[in-house]
């Protein structure tokens, strides 16, 4: 029985875009979806809450891997994780979603562009994904005084980001490399809102001699090796 559930949603979705492609979407109503899936209404309304639902029906699963994965501690927490990039790092799993099944994403996208409702149903899941991002970086940043905003701002960013990336591989047809055009998108605001010092490896820009070796006794506090790392930054060439 569990085998036939995936099926069953799979033959609904495409049922339904078969419809929406042939008839239109204003067109279609959920008793032809059913009809041509072979199942009842009922059988729709346990995958699907509308008819926009059977359009996006990954979303709300990427909500929860996404939650769950910002909930997550990474490895280095203890030593300060940079939120810019673990948010970052969340906005890719959406990238993957939309890359894993690339004609349906395309299609999608072709349909939300003529369907004035379907563009507001996804303008609603949006901004779903950014609250999520806003409401972890405001966590993050609880004891900034600007942290509430800092946190709604980066979050807009990151979307943004995202969105231009994704929408220019969607305008191709798929056919652009989604990976690198959302990996340069995203480092873009790693780039203007990372913390200081978070991450320095992947600085963009930097030159080769803006090296910086702290030799620290073993045992010695984060805070001590950061600071130092911070005051070495703060030097002038030549300085010391």
């Amino acid at each position: 029985m569990a085998e036939t559930k995936p099926a069953m949603r799979d033959a609904l979705i495409a049922a339904a875009f078969q419809l929406f492609l042939d008839r239109g979407y204003e067109q279609t109503t959920i008793d032809d979806i059913v009809a041509l899936a072979g199942v009842g209404r009922r059988s729709f309304f346990r995958y699907f809450p509308s008819k926009e639902g059977v359009v996006f029906p990954d979303h709300e699963r990427c909500l929860e891997e996404i939650t769950a994965f910002l909930a997550e501690p990474a490895e280095d927490e203890a030593g300060g994780v940079d939120p810019v990039r673990r948010v970052c790092a969340a906005a890719r799993l959406v990238m993957r979603m939309y890359a894993r099944d690339r004609e349906f994403s395309v299609q999608r996208y072709q349909l939300t562009r003529t369907v004035p409702g379907l563009r507001s149903y996804e303008l609603s899941v949006v901004w779903r994904y950014e609250h999520t991002f806003a409401r972890y970086l405001r966590s993050r940043w609880a004891g900034r005084p600007d942290g509430s905003l800092r946190g709604e701002v980066v979050a807009a960013a990151v979307v943004a980001a995202h969105n231009h990336a994704l929408r220019s591989w969607l305008r191709s047809g798929g056919e652009t490399d989604i990976e690198a055009a959302t990996d340069h998108a995203l480092e873009l605001v790693v780039a203007a809102w990372a913390e200081p010092g978070a991450d320095p490896g992947q600085a963009q820009g930097a030159a080769e001699d803006d090296l910086v070796v702290l030799v620290a006794r073993r045992g010695v506090p984060m805070w001590r090796v950061v600071r130092g790392i911070e005051a070495a930054l703060e030097e002038e060439p030549g300085e010391g």
